[in-house]
């Protein structure tokens, strides 16, 4: 009971120092939550709260303010994320849903998430190691050249002319794309490039040197590592919103978002459908110490591929963000499913 209460007193601290950006007194908890205890007990419940390094008071003021401490426990707490308001959802749908291709859905997620966390947004690109191959097709554009199509679990779509050495019947190319389908849909792309290898040696020997041609291409395809290690950064205006600690929180984060291997340590390793927190100091750069980073894993089939999330002070609304974050990654993911 004593536990729960001084949670609850946590909690109302959290919520209002969140809220007003000042420093939180007894008096002020008292009038503004329904705790059902008296002022004495409510200074009495901070006094504990303080000694166990949750909150702390600024020299400033008689108010209380929470300690990295005091998120953590408050966000290890919650006992649900905030629900999105059906409004918030429709939003979300009718935003992404006008994605082009991945770059434009990388985009469009990245200033989305900014706009309904009002912190800074990263998005990580989905990396080719990690992704599977979901279709090959094989195009004839003239009797000795070929367009190859490439489409991958992440929605990356890569095209290739190939010119040939020799001709190719209309039986020969539906025997190659078979071929090229069954050694490779469904595969990862290191063991793709493995099975495409070995598809010269299925064929016959007069279109094999064609073979060899379509196999190396497709190979170097998925090989081609551009989009690795690359960040989407929206929302950098918001960081005006850190107020006066511009030298301990800004900067650092200014220089930060220059440099994209960074923001991805920050984001962490994927998890598909689980929200992380990171507080404070608990983060792996220690120049951002004053920032949180609330981060998900996203990806087709409930296989995360990739990372997003936020990074903001410490002192945000981690229900709200967390609601965000998970809302926008789960429906990445569903985009990613519902692709041909």
């Amino acid at each position: 009971m004593l536990e729960e209460r001084r949670l609850a007193v946590l909690r109302a601290i959290v919520e209002d120092y969140v809220a007003t950006e000042e420093p939180v007194g007894s008096k002020a908890l008292v009038e503004r939550h329904s705790l059902g205890v008296s002022p004495a007990t409510v200074r009495n419940d901070m006094a504990a709260l303080e000694d166990e390094g949750f909150i702390t008071q600024p020299h400033t003021s008689a108010g209380r303010v929470p300690t990295d401490a005091g998120y953590r426990l408050f966000v290890d707490r919650l006992s649900t994320v905030k629900p999105m308001s059906v409004a918030e959802k429709r939003a979300i749908s009718t935003f992404l849903d006008g994605s082009v291709d991945l770059d434009d859905m990388v985009q469009r997620s990245v200033r989305l998430l900014a706009q309904l966390t009002r912190q800074v947004a990263v998005v990580q690109y989905p990396t080719l190691s990690s992704s599977t191959v979901r279709h090959i097709d094989v195009v004839a554009l003239a009797p000795t050249r070929l367009l190859l199509v490439l489409i991958l679990s992440t929605g990356r779509v890569e095209q290739r002319l190939v010119e040939l050495p020799g001709e190719l019947s209309d039986q020969d190319l539906a025997d190659i794309r078979s071929r090229l389908l069954h050694a490779t849909v469904g595969q990862r792309i290191a063991d793709a490039v493995t099975a495409l290898g070995a598809v010269p040696d299925l064929v016959a020997p007069e279109v094999k040197p064609s073979v060899v041609t379509v196999a190396q291409t497709l190979a170097e395809a998925m090989s081609d590592h551009r989009s690795d290690e690359r960040v989407a950064v929206g929302g950098t205006a918001n960081l005006a919103r850190f107020g006066t600690s511009f030298d301990t929180a800004v900067r650092p984060m200014l220089e930060a978002l220059e440099e994209h291997v960074v923001m991805l340590k920050l984001l962490g390793e994927a998890s598909s459908d689980l929200v992380t927190v990171r507080i404070g100091h608990e983060g792996p750069v220690q120049e951002l110490s004053g920032t949180s980073v609330v981060a998900a894993g996203y990806g087709p089939q409930d296989q995360a591929i990739a990372s997003l999330g936020i990074v903001g002070p410490t002192r945000m609304d981690y229900p709200g963000t967390m609601a965000s974050v998970r809302a926008v990654a789960r429906y990445i993911s569903r985009l990613l499913d519902e692709q041909p």
